[in-house]
């Protein structure tokens, strides 16, 4: 597939108008090329690629993995990773943190933040991560990373990888294109991007400044979770993730790689960039997805179902039924159990629950939890819905209802996750959020049914 579009992007146009294209399906395996017959025909590595080319293979698997999981591409490209190598030395990784990051002891309690102001100073999305939670050991390739980006300026001659985890970005606040050695991909508020590890990318704005969540996912890549029951349609459908189509930057001066590796950042110069894929074929890619098409199940005569109905993708552990991490949403539905307490019951977990708002308000904490704001609600440690969000539920006509304009997420973990120090130490940290059960009234009357 013909595709060249640095001229536009370099006119500094919308993802859309620049053209960007996408190939659908999850997991499937895609072929793609910006030149003509750059891909080999009938073999990966031939004794000379066309145009010149390198070819080089990317694994997300093991070699031996089952052809299930078995995750790897070809690409083609002006120069193979080797050579975008120089000498790299430890730099500065700023308030990204891996785990097991245990830098601060946080009493037992429900934990909760405003959202965190997108600063004026420039920074990159490598200067603007924030850590705010941390699971498992990324050495032992579990657990993961929970974090907040704050983003005010675009990578200029700048790229990076990270071989630690894959990233899940979520946008709550502003647009930004991902220029992977893939292709490209544009994402906004409501929509998701997945990088594998190890995929290189830039970081761009495409408007103002950009805040969101992001998800480093330390265990096994991120797959659709089984229906079961369900069946073969609703909740995410594998045609609406999209992959880009193969584009290439072939550029000659000098830049600078960023590695994330053991939990920390190393940088070495360049004197040419690494986004130089001229084709590729396979099924390790990055891709995006819009979940505001996501289409939801849920109970139509009683109860309130468990959340995991809402699980857009899950890492999978070792063991069966018990995810490394899953991605849920809370978007908008319809509401018509009868005879039911709606909002989300009172429980203790397993899982961990990192909890975040892109937009509108949740129905369980209609007070204090905004849009960019977070939430933590650990392994057994107990939760539900706030005194207002309880009464309301309780007294409520319960007729049809239809939750509109709200779209939570959590990264549910079946790790405990640790605060960072920063996250504890800063002024949005919510001390007294703990305290909202203590609301809650006594109804108990042991003569009245």
């Amino acid at each position: 597939m013909n595709i060249d579009v640095r001229p536009n992007l370099a006119a500094g146009l919308s993802t859309q108008e620049a053209g960007i294209q996408y190939l659908s399906g999850f997991g499937n395996g895609f072929e793609t090329e910006a030149l003509p017959g750059a891909l080999p025909v009938g073999r990966n590595s031939p004794q000379k690629c066309p145009y010149g080319l390198y070819a080089e293979q990317l694994s997300g698997s093991p070699f031996t993995a089952p052809r299930t999981t078995n995750e790897r591409s070809w690409l083609y490209r002006i120069r193979p990773t080797v050579s975008h190598w120089g000498r790299f030395e430890k730099v500065d990784h700023g308030l990204w943190r891996t785990a097991p990051a245990l830098e601060a002891e946080i009493p037992l309690a429900p934990l909760r933040w405003d959202p965190i102001p997108v600063p004026t100073e420039e920074l990159s999305f490598l200067e603007g991560v924030r850590t705010i939670t941390t699971a498992g050991d990324a050495g032992g390739q579990a657990g993961m990373g929970a974090h907040v980006y704050l983003i005010t300026r675009s990578m200029a001659d700048e790229y990076f990888y990270n071989a630690d985890g894959e990233m899940l970005f979520v946008p709550q606040q502003g647009s930004v294109r991902l220029w992977t050695e893939f292709g490209i991909i544009g994402i906004e508020p409501g929509e998701i991007a997945v990088i594998p590890r190890g995929v290189k990318i830039r970081v761009e704005l495409t408007g103002g400044a950009a805040r969101g969540y992001l998800c480093e996912n330390y265990g096994g890549a991120f797959t659709l979770p089984e229906r079961g029951p369900i069946g073969a349609n609703c909740m995410a459908n594998p045609r609406d993730f999209l992959t880009p189509v193969a584009a290439y930057e072939d550029t000659d001066a000098p830049s600078r790689m960023f590695v994330k590796w053991g939990g920390s950042l190393w940088a070495a110069d360049l004197s040419h960039s690494p986004l130089d894929v001229i084709a590729w074929h396979g099924n390790y890619y990055p891709y995006k997805y819009d979940l505001r098409r996501y289409s939801p199940v849920g109970p139509v005569l009683y109860d309130h179902a468990d959340p995991s109905i809402f699980t857009v993708l899950t890492s999978p552990s070792e063991t069966p039924g018990t995810a490394n991490v899953d991605f849920v949403i809370f978007s908008d539905r319809w509401l018509v159990a009868e005879n039911t307490f709606r909002p989300p019951w009172y429980h203790m977990n397993v899982m961990s629950e990192f909890m975040g708002l892109v937009y509108g308000q949740y129905e369980a904490k209609p007070q204090g939890f905004v849009p960019g704001g977070i939430s933590l609600h650990n392994t057994m440690l107990p939760h539900g819905p706030d005194v207002d969000a309880f009464e309301d539920a309780s007294n409520a006509e319960l007729k049809p209802r239809r939750l509109e304009g709200t779209l939570a997420f959590m990264f549910e973990t079946r790790f405990p996750q640790r605060v960072t120090a920063y996250a504890a130490g800063i002024e949005q940290f919510q001390k007294s959020y703990g305290d909202y059960g203590h609301a809650l009234k006594k109804h108990f009357n042991p003569n009245q049914r």
